[in-house]
């Protein structure tokens, strides 16, 4: 099993929301290994409800080895960019580092919205990543258009104002593609900045009115939709980018049932946007072998 800490741009990840917020958890842990995934996302929320249950990292540790998976990545730090956050928020980030420590998770997730100025949110995300170096782990800031840090422009301000090491800015195509839709926000991150992809597809009109209800519930696979999937992911490995991509295909069509369907598709999606991106046909790795993405679909084909 690679380690978090490991993963890079050949590595799948299976962020928390593709499923139910609170769906079973040995079930989604076997169906990204199942499908191929290097690593999982989990919400520290759910962990926390699972551990007050009686769930011990010792338990989760063993569905994760069972299923060759990492927990590679956390979410998700909302209310970090308020002028006093309350009890509950650290509380909460509490749990974050917990599973962090005990697992040595690579990525944090954090979102806005901030109070007070830019600077103020420079400041206060610069303290995020600060307690996140404790815990030796990388603090990415999503842009997302229903907060006040609206697109990649707002994040990458904050997190260069912040000027931390390991902090930088994540990129969703749904918030992308949906917000300011101009990819040369995209390429004006430095490649050292971008400190986690998300990935799903989506149709070009919104299916509700809320925002925020749709991109929870109406996402599909990379490739299935009409965001441009394609040239999102090529402007990404022209770049550099040098991390996973987290697949976020939150659809409330799957939720209560199964998720090995749902996942398989999500992964099989993002393999093919990622072989027409790379424009090869046959992908390699840097080594003329292939890359450590496809060695893993083969070996859960032959299981």
């Amino acid at each position: 099993m690679i380690e978090p800490r490991d993963l890079g741009p050949e590595d799948l990840v299976l962020s928390h929301f593709s499923l139910g917020r609170n769906h079973p958890l040995d079930d989604r842990i076997h169906s990204a290994g199942a499908a191929g995934f290097a690593g999982i996302g989990l919400f520290a929320g759910q962990y926390r409800q699972l551990r007050d249950g009686g769930l011990s990292v010792g338990q989760l540790r063993d569905l994760l080895d069972e299923s060759d998976v990492c927990l590679a990545e956390i979410e998700v730090l909302a209310g970090w960019g308020a002028a006093s956050p309350p009890d509950a928020y650290w509380e909460f980030e509490a749990a974050v580092w917990e599973l962090v420590d005990a697992f040595e998770s690579r990525y944090v997730q954090a979102i806005g919205p901030h109070e007070g100025s830019i600077a103020d949110a420079a400041v206060r995300f610069g303290q995020v990543c600060d307690r996140a170096a404790e815990h030796g782990a990388v603090v990415g800031l999503e842009f997302l258009p229903f907060t006040n840090i609206v697109d990649a422009a707002d994040a990458l301000t904050i997190v260069e104002a912040a000027d931390r090491p390991n902090g930088g800015v994540c990129v969703d195509i749904w918030h992308h593609a949906r917000g300011a839709n101009d990819l040369d926000l995209i390429r004006a991150i430095p490649p050292a900045l971008i400190a986690g992809i998300q990935m799903s597809d989506g149709p070009a009109q919104p299916e509700l009115a809320d925002y925020k209800d749709d991109c929870l519930r109406h996402r599909v696979p990379p490739g299935a939709g009409e965001f441009g999937a394609v040239e999102f992911v090529r402007t990404l490995i022209e770049l550099g980018a040098e991390v996973p991509w987290s697949l976020e295909v939150c659809n409330d069509h799957v939720w209560g049932q199964p998720g090995a369907d749902h996942v398989r598709r999500a992964a099989d999606g993002m393999r093919r946007v990622l072989d027409q991106a790379r424009a090869r046909p046959e992908r390699q790795g840097p080594s003329g072998h292939p890359s450590r993405t496809r060695r893993r679909q083969q070996v859960v084909e032959r299981r």
